[in-house]
């Protein structure tokens, strides 16, 4: 994930000077996008129960996985 300094974007400002939005290349859009939604994911899912890396490959192997 990029910082707002690394972004390459402009604004646009109105008549006063006023800021009024921001462009930014598509691909730097995209990036942000991406990032957002696996934030989101994270989020969803940040009470479900956790095992450990073992019963992991255990289960994995279970089911013929692995």
């Amino acid at each position: 994930m990029q910082s707002a300094k690394e972004l390459n974007f402009q604004f646009v400002t109105n008549q006063s000077g006023e800021k009024t939005a921001v462009l930014l290349p598509l691909a730097e859009f995209e990036q942000i996008m991406e990032d957002l939604d696996d934030l989101a994911k994270i989020a969803e899912r940040r009470d479900e129960k956790t095992i450990s890396q073992t019963d992991l490959i255990a289960e994995l192997k279970s089911d013929g996985l692995v």
